[in-house]
């Protein structure tokens, strides 16, 4: 079962280059099958200093929007380009440590197995006061709300299946909720505690207002859709005597991922 790392990165110039080479050499290669480097339109270096490492790493993608769409679209992104079944997220500040992938992917189920999500826990954050506080009580909010169980939902550091994650609906923000819509579709979401590393270079792109004015607006909605959601369990499905199976449709996320690999 290997892996696609996915990493989103927006003005992150000297921090993803070292990221990505930590991420090299804590990943062994019978599991790592890429890491894929998402620029979401940066205007530093971050695109240059990415494509430096080519020579060094041929495993290393770097896929860059033509306009700034946000660190869900840029997940996104990379999980659609993605070649290999199972998906590893780390934000591209170089918060998150790479070392913490293996422990977390001994937690994965095979493909079509649970748990189909794992989740890291920032156990001693490396943030300001205010931060960690905006983060605790909007977990808690969340929670509150939604019952997902998960304590560090913003966490970038994250394992999952492939084809499940392409299953969800897509909107802004929604890499917040993913422990929510995984239990929503059926998957078990088990949590690992994490290192977390200071920023070392340049500056956060979230403000405690503007995420709290954006979750509060994205919980209601998230809320909404989970109780209108219903996946019922398939009991059976055989082909008549002599009627060969016939092949899945292709969804609209496969259809894109194929577009995207050609």
């Amino acid at each position: 079962m290997r892996l696609s790392v996915v990493i989103p990165a927006f003005n992150e110039e000297g921090n993803i280059g070292n990221l990505i080479a930590e991420t090299f050499a804590a990943v062994p290669d019978s599991v790592l099958g890429e890491v894929i480097a998402v620029d979401d339109a940066s205007d530093d270096g971050t695109g240059a200093e990415i494509k430096a490492l080519f020579s060094t790493y041929p495993a290393l993608r770097y896929v860059r929007h033509g306009q700034r769409a946000g660190q869900s679209a840029a997940l996104r992104t990379g999980v659609l380009a993605a070649r290999f079944p199972s998906i590893a997220t780390m934000d591209g500040d170089g918060q998150n440590d790479p070392q913490d992938i293996m422990r977390l992917y001994g937690r994965l189920g095979a493909v079509g197995q649970q748990p189909a999500l794992v989740g890291g826990v920032r156990a001693a954050r490396k943030d300001t006061g205010s931060k960690k506080f905006a983060s605790r009580f909007a977990n808690w909010l969340r929670d509150a709300v939604l019952a997902d169980g998960c304590p560090d939902t913003g966490c970038g550091i994250k394992l999952y299946h492939r084809d499940a994650y392409l299953a969800l609906p897509y909107f802004t923000s929604m890499h917040r909720y993913l422990p929510a819509f995984f239990i929503t579709y059926g998957h078990e979401a088990v949590y690992e505690p994490v290192n977390d590393r200071p920023r070392l270079r340049g500056a956060s792109k979230y403000t405690n207002l503007g995420r709290a004015l954006i979750g509060l607006y994205d919980l209601v909605g998230v809320s909404w859709l989970r109780k209108r959601t219903h996946i019922p369990p398939v009991a059976e499905d055989a082909p008549g005597i002599g009627t060969a199976p016939a092949a899945p449709a292709r969804s609209s996320a496969d259809a894109a991922a194929h577009e995207i690999r050609a």
